[in-house]
């Protein structure tokens, strides 16, 4: 059986997001093909929160820059992490790579943080997005994470399409995965 770290950037609330649907939906995913999953968030959970017990899912309070991580990522020895967002992969990633060398590194983007950054710049300005909005502290970071892992899992085609062709991220690194939303009856059927 393989093992399959999750490094949640919060809590998933899949009643109330569309990144937690998106959380479980992939969690499902991978429980259908053969992995244990483990899922751990330094968030604090709220009312909303998921209750994993009911998939047979570990989870673990972790806590930012601590060395803790360190260790409990030892004792789960993960064949895969998946991180939730870039920004998950900034603060645990070289942790993981540090601790669990082998393990193979997936970067789940939700959506590109800094597209959507430059959407709301543009709309602000009453302006058209440009590849002056796109060129940003968020793009070079969020680029960055997804040169450090493995694999990156890309939400929509026009994303997959940007990263390759304006970024010139090798396709390779990419994963295009839209939402798994299940195939809805009619309700004359």
């Amino acid at each position: 059986m393989k093992n399959l770290l999750i490094i949640g950037f919060v809590w998933p609330e899949p009643n109330s997001t569309a990144a937690g649907s998106r959380m479980l939906q992939l969690i499902e995913l991978f429980q259908k093909n053969g992995f244990t999953v483990t899922f751990v968030c330094a968030a604090s959970k709220s009312k909303n929160s998921f209750e994993f017990g009911e998939l047979n899912i570990k989870t673990f309070d972790i806590h930012l820059n601590d060395s803790s991580f360190d260790l409990l990522v030892k004792k789960i020895n993960p064949d895969f992490v998946l991180f939730d967002r870039f920004l998950t992969e900034e603060q645990f990633g070289w942790r993981i790579a540090e601790n669990c060398p082998e393990a193979i590194r997936i970067l789940d983007t939700e959506d590109l943080h800094f597209l959507r950054h430059a959407r709301q710049v543009a709309y602000q300005n009453n302006e058209i997005v440009t590849l002056n909005h796109l060129k940003n502290d968020l793009a070079k970071r969020e680029i960055a994470s997804i040169y450090r892992c493995d694999l990156t899992l890309i939400i929509s085609k026009y994303e997959m399409k940007l990263l390759k062709k304006t970024f010139k991220i090798d396709k390779s690194l990419l994963i295009y995965l839209p939402f798994l939303l299940n195939n809805l009856k009619s309700a004359s059927s």
